[in-house]
């Protein structure tokens, strides 16, 4: 197996991993205060950051030396941010719809790189946002008379998730990805142990199996993604990660009983059609860059 099979494994293995994941997270998040279980997981993913940087080059030391420590501090807590949000969306608003709308955060970050990082974004890539905004509007559906508010929960958690992919592209400029990854796990475990001792309720029996494997899913799945970067291009996983969205939408239907309607599978497939383009126009803009320089 060569090494570009063996990370096209790792990536689909932990997209598998994530969307089993969603499935426990609704599960919990429907019977916990989400900012709870969310607390418990992360305290989970710190462990796995500080076993994983322990066997990198020159430590634990080494992944938290930093030149941008606000700005690292500041991904880990939106990112923890975005996951409460998540959770909560998953026991509100269904894995479906919120899959299916999350599926926009490229388009989101596109429109985001022109204020915040000073990118230049052309008519290709703001016709596809548009093109993929709408396509969120169809999934929501707001010409129902019961459009529920709850709906704002995944377009806030992916516009979330956009600014800790812009916050993660500005350190990057720095930082390594390992001090990067060192900072999603801890600086987010510290700032949600400040609020999520708050909110602490004591779980059953049958369900510390699940919080048990809601914290291995998470483990597992964020160290087959960094195997899966190591031997793949960071566009190809992009785009791996749609698979996600149809997966956990069948979980969704499988397990919940969801309803997928028309106007999501058309909203869906025009959000994932517009972030393919995107992942793809900025991978090339890039590439043709690199090749100036």
């Amino acid at each position: 197996m060569t090494g570009k099979t063996r990370g096209l494994v790792f990536a689909l293995s932990a997209v598998t991993i994530f969307a089993g994941q969603d499935v426990i997270s609704k599960h919990l998040g429907t019977l916990y205060p989400p900012i709870f279980v969310t607390m418990i997981r992360y305290w989970a993913f710190a462990i796995s950051v500080l076993m994983l940087t322990a066997r990198t080059r020159g430590g634990i030391a080494a992944a938290a030396r930093t030149r941008r420590p606000l700005l690292q501090i500041a991904r880990g807590i939106i990112l923890v941010v975005q996951i409460v949000i998540a959770v909560y969306s998953f026991a509100l608003v269904g894995l479906s719809h919120t899959q299916s709308i999350f599926a926009a955060t490229p388009l989101f970050v596109a429109a985001m790189s022109v204020p915040l990082l000073g990118e230049k974004v052309g008519w290709r890539r703001w016709t596809a946002i548009c093109v993929g905004l709408f396509g969120v509007l169809m999934i929501i559906n707001p010409t129902t008379a019961s459009l529920k508010l709850e709906l704002l929960l995944p377009i806030a958690g992916s516009s979330i998730f956009a600014l800790y992919a812009i916050t993660t592209r500005l350190a990057s400029r720095e930082d390594s990805s390992t001090t990067s990854f060192f900072y999603t796990g801890i600086a987010g475990a510290i700032a949600i142990s400040f609020v999520g001792p708050f909110f602490w309720t004591g779980l059953a029996p049958q369900d510390w199996i699940w919080m048990a494997a809601l914290c291995c899913t998470g483990m597992s799945g964020h160290y087959l993604l960094i195997r899966a970067y190591d031997l793949v291009d960071a566009v190809t996983v992009q785009q791996i990660g749609y698979v996600q969205v149809v997966l956990v939408c069948i979980l969704g239907v499988v397990i919940y009983g969801e309803v997928v309607t028309l106007n999501m599978i058309l909203g869906a497939a025009l959000v994932i059609g517009a972030g393919f383009f995107t992942i793809w126009r900025e991978s090339r803009l890039a590439r043709a860059r690199l090749a100036q320089e």
